[in-house]
């Protein structure tokens, strides 16, 4: 069996990851995620990319880099419940459907990213909307 990295090799994988930027720029539901990452999103996009080399079977780019592969450390400081997590989750599957991803690949991919999402939450609850127009904020 090949492994994702073989499957689409370095350009497929940077492919997907601006993608699931793109993505996420145009859901809705990904308008709360969206607001978690600056406007500019070529270094997201970079980063991502290269941390997906690695985590599919390729080099380690993003290690080399960064000296680390944990991913919760950079999201610490951004509130990540259940609904972001699925909100990322919805960006990226969508970007596998837009590259042209096999169902081999997308099957292969799904348990494993979806742990990868549950370690990257640092909570219990998403997010609240404010939908009370005399509430500033809600914390």
């Amino acid at each position: 069996m090949n492994t994702p990295y073989q499957i689409l090799g370095e350009d497929g994988i940077r492919k997907l990851a601006a993608t699931v930027y793109d993505v996420m720029c145009e859901l809705p539901e990904a308008e709360t995620i969206r607001g978690m990452h600056n406007k500019d999103l070529s270094e997201v996009q970079t980063k991502l990319g290269d941390y997906l080399i690695g985590w599919m079977g390729g080099p380690p780019v993003y290690h080399e880099k960064v000296g680390t592969v944990c991913l919760s450390d950079p999201h610490a400081a951004y509130p990540i419940g259940p609904d972001e997590g699925n909100a990322w989750l919805l960006c990226f599957n969508t970007a596998l459907e837009r590259i042209g991803a096999s169902d081999e690949l997308k099957e292969m991919l799904d348990e494993p990213v979806r742990r990868l999402v549950l370690a990257v939450q640092n909570r219990e609850e998403s997010i609240k909307k404010n939908t009370d127009p005399n509430i500033i904020g809600i914390g």
